[in-house]
């Protein structure tokens, strides 16, 4: 555990490992003109209770780097380090160095120092084998340089960029649909080629070093960034868009990953009524000039990331709602903010298509 931990740790970290606090050469701000720190903390949610029903451990810290270092890329900044906390019923340190060990590894993969972390025992509160996790990251952006709702232009571009499966969003739904349906995480998923366990443990695509590399490679091509987390695509992408602008969705342009559609099915659900719980496929939205998105999309292909054009930003007034039942409902003000107006229209793309 200790030594994922140290190889996150470049020569601005002081202290090594152990110290009650983590310490960070901040000289690194002299480089800027405005230095802006962005700051997010987060946990993984229930999906840590599936890792404890199959005791395996090791991609659940990759989840936490996800649902915190992801957040502050939005705002253009560069993540410097992250502390995590792990609360417990009681301490396996096998079991603890597991999770270390995969946050360890997804602050690796995007630049990230871990700097420091805690963990705790909390006999009587939590069962022998429960634990939770939560973590809380620093970056940091030139204040010129921050990206945003007040950036983006009617006619910009909004780009798709495909989700690895669930993230770390919706178990609540997930669990319920599993255990009414008498299934067992050991039990083996068919549609996966896995037990169910590991398919729904898929960990969370890690998105901020090769957004950063766009954002440095594109110049001002992009405008707002959305992490479609909690509350699904549409009011993620709703709270990057300035009042008065709308975006519809397409559907069509691409197909919900199996893991989706089987769980769907299961819960007999129709994949809309899903919209608002998971992300369906897509774990990123880039709002981008129009002259740079081909270029920006086919950037991120090559760094593994599928990714393609959803929709456009538009201003004046909306379109009236469609009776027929087909297109979503108008989501706006998502999360307090008040924002644009974005909804899904069409039908999704069939299992062939993307």
């Amino acid at each position: 555990m200790k030594s994922a931990v140290r190889r996150t740790h470049g020569p601005e970290v002081l202290g090594g490992v152990g110290g009650f606090a983590g310490l960070f050469d901040a000289t690194t701000f002299k480089a800027y003109d405005k230095p802006l720190l962005a700051t997010s903390t987060d946990g993984v949610g229930t999906k840590v209770a599936i890792a404890q029903a199959i005791d395996k451990h090791d991609t659940i810290g990759q989840d936490l780097v996800g649902m915190v270092v992801d957040d502050i890329v939005v705002v253009g900044a560069k993540p410097l380090f992250m502390t995590d906390y792990i609360a417990c019923g009681k301490v396996f340190p096998e079991r603890i160095a597991d999770i270390v060990r995969g946050i360890a590894e997804g602050c690796s993969a995007t630049g990230t120092a871990l700097v420091g972390g805690e963990t705790a025992e909390h006999p009587g509160l939590l069962g022998v084998n429960d634990y939770d996790v939560a973590g809380a990251a620093t970056g940091v952006v030139e204040a010129s340089r921050v990206l945003g709702a007040e950036r983006v232009r009617e006619g910009d571009v909004v780009l798709a960029l495909a989700s690895s499966g669930l993230h770390s969003n919706g178990y609540s739904l997930v669990r319920h649909i599993v255990a009414n349906s008498g299934i067992q995480y050991g039990d083996n998923a068919a549609d996966f080629g896995t037990t169910w366990g590991e398919a729904l443990l898929e960990p969370t695509r890690l998105y901020t070093l090769p957004l950063l590399r766009l954002i440095t490679e594109t110049g001002d091509a992009v405008h707002s960034l959305s992490h479609v987390t909690g509350g699904g695509i549409a009011a993620n992408l709703a709270r990057v868009l300035p009042q008065g602008t709308w975006v519809e969705v397409d559907r069509s342009t691409w197909s919900p990953s199996p893991v989706f559609r089987v769980l769907a099915d299961l819960g007999g659900l129709e994949l809309e009524a899903t919209e608002g719980t998971w992300n369906l496929g897509i774990g990123f939205l880039a709002v981008v000039a129009s002259d740079k998105a081909e270029a920006a999309a086919s950037a991120l292909s090559r760094e593994g990331i599928a990714t393609w054009q959803v929709g456009v930003v538009h201003t004046g007034a909306r379109p009236q709602p469609d009776r027929g039942g087909g297109d979503g409902h108008w989501e706006q003000g998502a999360k307090g903010v008040d924002g644009g107006a974005v909804r899904l229209v069409g039908a999704y793309a069939d299992h062939t298509a993307r």
